[in-house]
């Protein structure tokens, strides 16, 4: 039978405190966790962008969160400092040996650390790879993804090709999800369990073709199993 999960602050936050430090690729003590009504924020620092993602990803994995926060500043230690020539050159490299974008298709343009990346490719999952390529690259701060999606297909045959692939996701409970688009932008609404659902809804309306961006606003609403 489900029930809903009904825990306090406190309870919340020591989970993602703990969480965080069962995770090896975290450094829990330099980071800070605060909780409001389900809602987390995070401060403190990282000491790289893969660790920021990794403490966020962690977060999303404790039940009773709601909502995630993340104010976390990335400095990297000195070991790792490079030179923005250094982040270019290697991000570069790396997504063009990436399986899923054809090399040449992406420019990288990297300030203080800071990679943005642009170009253009056909499908949103290729656009996700590029970013995620270089997620634990030495040196890098942040990423701005302005890598655009070619439109070869009608709204309506995007609408109707996520529907379908909801349907068969077996992590998915579709009569929860739905699906708007306007020309080959997609908004997610509805609810979902948990943040796993939250996630895999929008990659697979990411992996639809002509899909341009997901505007992912599906609310999490955990439950339990009672005995």
């Amino acid at each position: 039978m489900k029930t809903n999960i009904q825990k306090t602050d406190e309870v919340i936050k020591a989970d993602v405190l703990a969480e965080l430090k069962f995770d090896p690729h975290v450094k829990v003590t330099d980071i800070g966790v605060l909780v409001t009504g389900g809602t987390v924020t995070l401060n403190g620092y990282a000491t790289s962008y893969g660790e920021k993602w990794e403490a966020v990803k962690a977060t999303k994995r404790v039940a009773g969160v709601n909502a995630i926060a993340d104010d976390m500043e990335v400095r990297p230690p000195n070991s790792s400092r490079q030179t923005d020539g250094d982040i270019a050159h290697a991000a570069l490299k790396l997504i063009d040996a990436s399986p899923s974008v054809q090399a040449g298709t992406v420019h990288v343009t990297v300030s203080e650390g800071w990679v943005t990346l642009e170009g253009e490719v056909e499908w949103w999952h290729q656009r996700d790879s590029a970013k995620n390529a270089i997620r634990h690259l030495p040196g890098l701060k942040g990423v701005s993804n302005l890598i655009s999606i070619k439109s070869i297909v009608t709204s309506e045959e995007v609408e109707k090709d996520i529907r379908a692939a909801f349907e068969r996701n077996a992590l998915l409970d579709s009569s929860k999800i739905k699906v708007e688009t306007s020309g080959h932008h997609v908004v997610l609404h509805g609810r979902v369990r948990n943040y796993a659902e939250r996630e895999e809804a929008e990659r697979v309306a990411g992996c639809a073709l002509g899909v341009t961006s997901v505007d992912n606003q599906l609310a999490v609403r955990w439950f339990g199993l009672a005995n």
